[in-house]
């Protein structure tokens, strides 16, 4: 297949990318690198532009005669969303607009939409199956979930074919290194906590204590980005007409904050110094993954579910890179 990779720069866009492309695929990210890496795409396979540029997005589409769309651009700080809930409006869902009409401009039908746990908002169960109500409590979220409707109404009214794939926790890094994540601002646990056993940041922050889980910090699912990207590969491949696809995308297995670092301190071999500070608001005390839905519909299985495993590759792309891709 012919596919473009939108934000196909970013941490799990160009991990995607590259399975995309080992698979025997033709493929091409189109970024306009404002939180994307020139670096992470292979030469060759960078189409710049934005999201917003429907006539650009259409000649795109069009020029490399493309079959379908994964679709990662998007913004995903929560906090930034509560701040400044504007441009999360205006790319999240503006832009994904803009490309659902140069889609249709170009005859595209078929897309695999980068979606995330947070449309479940608050959950009444763990672990999170399909079936718990889609209620955001952020922008960040609520922009997610008027996505996956618009393409729940795409569907019906246009025959498309459509993957939504809820993430939990992405983490990790390629196996071989060269690629892995770079965020600024930084906001992810593993990489804040390899950050201090790099020597640079003074400690890490865990944000409460006291949450009712067993040593009192937030659980969470974390997902290794190759596996990630392994599931937007066979959800591409069950696409038709008309389909539908919505699953979660979590290993089914948590850890907390004080785990995380437990596990960077033996991975690292550094002592990793702690303080305990006040909750942030809106933080679940537990969030894990039923991703058996996913492994019935599309035979996903993630490969790495030792949590120390996830962080040895995290490890080893921060230590090559300590400033990322600069």
């Amino acid at each position: 297949m012919k596919l473009l990779v939108t934000g196909g720069a970013g941490y799990i866009g160009s991990h995607t990318l590259q399975q995309v492309l080992a698979a025997g695929h033709e493929a091409w990210a189109y970024d306009n690198l404002g939180k994307g890496h020139r670096q992470a795409v292979p030469d060759g396979r960078l189409v710049e532009g934005d999201l917003h540029d429907t006539d650009h997005l259409t000649e795109v589409l069009r020029t490399y005669k493309i079959n379908a769309v994964m679709h990662f651009a998007a913004f995903a700080l929560v906090g930034e969303s509560v701040e400044d809930p504007s441009i999360y409006y205006n790319n999240n869902v503006a832009g994904g607009i803009s490309l659902a009409n140069a889609m249709r401009r170009a005859d595209v039908k078929r897309i695999v939409f980068s979606s995330t746990t947070a449309t479940y908002g608050i959950p009444n169960r763990i672990p999170i199956d399909e079936t718990e109500d889609q209620r955001p409590i952020n922008p960040y979220g609520f922009s997610k979930f008027v996505f996956e409707k618009l393409l729940e109404d795409f569907a019906h009214a246009y025959g498309w074919g459509y993957a939504a794939l809820r993430y939990f926790n992405a983490a990790g890094a390629a196996k071989d290194g060269s690629i892995g994540e770079d965020h600024t601002p930084e906001s992810h646990l593993i990489p804040l906590v390899l950050q201090v056993a790099l020597g640079q940041r003074e400690k890490i922050y865990m944000f409460g204590d006291d949450y009712p889980t067993p040593d009192g910090t937030c659980i969470r699912d974390y997902v290794h980005v190759l596996d990630l990207a392994s599931a937007h590969l066979l959800a591409l491949e069950q696409l038709s007409d008309g389909t539908a696809i919505k699953v979660n995308l979590g290993t089914g297995r948590g850890q907390s904050v004080q785990e995380i670092v437990e596990a960077c301190r033996r991975v690292t071999g550094h002592p990793i110094p702690c303080e305990v500070v006040a909750r942030r608001a809106g933080d679940p005390p537990e969030l894990i993954a039923d991703a058996n839905l996913a492994r019935e519909v599309l035979g996903w299985e993630p490969e790495y579910t030792d949590i120390e495993e996830v962080i040895r590759t995290a490890w080893a792309w921060h230590q090559s890179h300590p400033n990322g891709y600069q």
